[in-house]
């Protein structure tokens, strides 16, 4: 296998060698590849697929478009999928975008998207999991309001993932097994109650809203990734991570149809159009309030699955980055789960439990994690480039350039229906190349 041609795998910066700190790779990989697959159905269904329809109803008014719209955002997932198995068997290790960017573009582009994934990839989405679940479960665990209960639940999976790799893995393996078979009990109950759906009055194509659709879409289908997180620490990675990556997405695209086929033609467009919890009315319509409530167990157990997976992928990368020396040194770890770094996240997530709302996180997180993946299919691209066919990438050039081409189209969509969030986005970006710049001073002056 040719080396990469950027960076050495040792240093951090070839420019400055007084930057240059050992690469701690965890040797231990335990994890198989069920669990990969796991955690990326587990990342990706989460709160969207039950809340996100009845805005989209109330957008594009056809269940059709919506369904549609599910259908595009399924396979530029993977396309994702199958673009990034390929910088996965080159660069089998954890770190996700992180350490794709640093070794094959540059340490800033690196620190770039962990930044992105510290804040908007984990941290964020953790929070809003875990206040969504307080919120459906108040009606049994009615002595705490949803912050308490989300703190509780956040603060369990942090020590249960900080105890053990194979215990977590184990648990959260079980849980998704579960969660996978409950929905398709469920779909397959909803299914046999539903009426045969009949075609809404044609009109014009509303393009724009459905580019903004997407959007709010990739931000549900977000979690195609997960396993690169966790590549080092999988066993046979240039064979188990693609497989995770497009099984773990087909998967879910299958359930999210089969999901919002029952939601949007479960009731009247009316009684859905511009409603949060879709799921929840969908079983009243079709089972009155005792299925209801089943699909507000099932959206609990969902958002359990969801906050164990955050928990268990997300301090990889930031233990990697202080593995590279840009993030403080604590929170490197020589082997067993990086214990410091899931503490830092579930502070951060709890901060934002407690102090934020989270009514624009949909377009602000989808949009800010298109430009990550983005920037990382192009690095890819230029791989391959180089390289030539010793880089094989499924579909070639196809499969990215279209992956690059939707999360484009997405991006300009975006700007332009949701400038708010979209500039969010752009400026957490242009903190974190702040966050660089000071950080490297910080080096220069030590130096």
């Amino acid at each position: 296998m040719p080396a990469l041609p950027v960076w050495p795998r040792c240093k951090v910066n070839p420019e400055s060698s007084s930057r240059s700190v050992p690469v701690t790779v965890n040797t231990q990989r335990q994890l198989g590849l069920a669990t990969a697959t796991a955690l990326v159905v587990a990342n990706m269904i989460g709160t969207g697929v039950f809340t996100t329809s009845g805005f989209l109803l109330a957008d594009l008014r056809s269940p059709w478009i919506v369904l549609a719209a599910w259908a595009v955002g399924g396979v530029i997932a993977m396309l994702g999928a199958l673009s990034y198995g390929a910088l996965a068997r080159r660069i089998p290790e954890s770190g996700g975008e992180y350490i794709f960017l640093s070794r094959t573009l540059h340490p800033a582009a690196g620190y770039l998207a962990g930044w992105v994934s510290l804040l908007v990839g984990f941290s964020a989405p953790l929070a809003a999991a875990a206040f969504a679940f307080g919120d459906y479960s108040k009606q049994w665990l009615t002595a705490w309001s949803p912050r308490v209960s989300g703190t509780m639940l956040l603060t369990a999976f942090t020590l249960l993932h900080a105890a053990d790799v194979r215990r977590g893995a184990w648990v959260q393996n079980m849980a998704v097994l579960l969660k996978v078979v409950l929905i398709a009990l469920f779909v397959g109950f909803a299914a046999a109650q539903l009426e045969t759906p009949a075609r809404t009055a044609s009109s014009p194509f509303p393009l724009s809203a459905f580019g903004v659709s997407l959007v709010w879409i990739y931000f549900s289908y977000s979690g195609w990734n997960a396993a690169i997180y966790i590549g080092g620490e999988v066993r046979d990675p240039e064979r188990n991570l693609p497989r995770a990556l497009l099984r773990g997405a087909v998967m879910v695209m299958i359930i999210y149809l089969a999901l919002n086929a029952v939601f949007v033609f479960a009731a009247p467009v009316e009684a859905l159009a511009g409603q949060l919890a879709i799921g929840r009315i969908a079983g009243e319509h079709l089972g009155g309030p005792v299925l209801a409530n089943a699909v507000t167990a099932l959206v609990a157990l969902t958002l359990v699955s969801s906050v164990s997976s955050m928990v268990m992928a997300g301090p990889r990368v930031y233990a990697r980055m202080a593995a590279d020396g840009y993030l403080p040194r604590w929170l490197r770890t020589e082997t067993g789960p990086p214990r410091p770094a899931i503490y830092l996240q579930c502070g951060l997530a709890l901060l934002l439990l407690w102090t934020a709302t989270f009514e624009s996180l949909l377009t602000y997180i989808g949009f800010t994690l298109g430009l990550s993946s983005a920037a990382t299919v192009v690095e890819l691209m230029r791989l391959r480039w180089r390289e030539g066919a010793s880089l094989h990438v499924p579909g070639w050039p196809w499969v990215p350039a279209l992956f690059l081409l939707s999360v484009l189209s997405m991006t300009i969509f975006s700007i332009a229906r949701r400038p708010i969030e979209s500039l969010l986005g752009l400026a957490t970006i242009g903190i974190g190349w702040v966050a660089w710049r000071l950080s490297r001073g910080t080096e220069s002056r030590r130096d």
